[in-house]
């Protein structure tokens, strides 16, 4: 049982990662910050179909997720990835994942007999 609870766990912590994740707009902003490293509100905007209004939203639920953190440097913010929680989300995904491989591992050996 103390997997499971290993894995209750995991979900809790995860869930509003993957809730932040759940947006194209949000996803592409992750994307991008982890490809480009640091940035401004101005150049994640760049490219966007929508206005810094909206992207800075999105980034608020991306921080209320943990993934973000803007840090002010001169006159301007800069927003930064937080990668330990998509390593968490990874894990959790990694556990799912091999729960399904021995089901499926099961169900093969009984369907072959």
């Amino acid at each position: 049982m103390l997997q499971g609870r290993s894995v209750a766990a995991s979900l809790r912590k995860g869930a509003p990662v993957f809730a932040a994740l759940g947006d194209e707009t949000r996803l592409r902003i992750v994307a991008r910050l982890s490809s480009d490293g640091p940035l401004s509100i101005a150049r994640i905007t760049d490219g966007e179909a929508v206005t810094r209004q909206a992207i800075t939203k999105h980034l608020n639920v991306l921080s209320s997720a943990g993934l973000v953190h803007g840090v002010r440097r001169g006159r301007e913010r800069l927003w930064e990835l937080k990668p330990a929680p998509l390593d968490d989300a990874r894990r959790y995904l990694d556990l799912v994942s091999a729960r399904w491989d021995r089901a499926l591992a099961r169900l093969k050996v009984l369907v072959e007999d």
